[in-house]
């Protein structure tokens, strides 16, 4: 396969190169369309086609499972991750918080509003 990628490529560099002109890419396309034609050609492009056919459905399905098994394994890292942080401020203590601040019984933080803003009785 790598050889007639090679020959593919060298043949259109050679086209698009060339300063032969119009009349030398004819040239090439007749004998590109000869080569094309020839039984034994087709015959390869018969199997390869084929082949990939009865292959594809089993690479599809491979590769989506890779796929699957990679988010699986992201989505799974990334909540270790956020278990880790969550365990960590939580082990942390409220020794950093501001006194407006405190954790209630709940667990949970809540602040002490009372000092803050104009006041209930400044509201219109």
């Amino acid at each position: 396969m790598s050889k007639v990628s090679f020959l593919a490529g060298a043949a259109v560099g050679y086209v698009f190169g060339t300063r032969a002109g119009e009349k030398r890419y004819e040239q090439i396309k007749k004998q590109a369309d000869k080569a094309w034609q020839n039984p034994a050609v087709q015959e390869k492009v018969t199997a390869a086609t084929e082949q990939v056919k009865t292959k594809a459905p089993a690479v599809a399905a491979a590769v989506g499972q890779k796929a699957a098994d990679a988010g699986k394994s992201a989505g799974q890292a990334a909540a270790a991750k956020a278990g880790d942080a969550k365990d960590a401020v939580a082990n942390r203590g409220d020794k950093d918080l501001p006194e407006t601040i405190h954790r209630g019984e709940d667990g949970e933080l809540h602040a002490d509003t009372s000092g803050f803003g104009p006041g209930g009785e400044k509201l219109p």
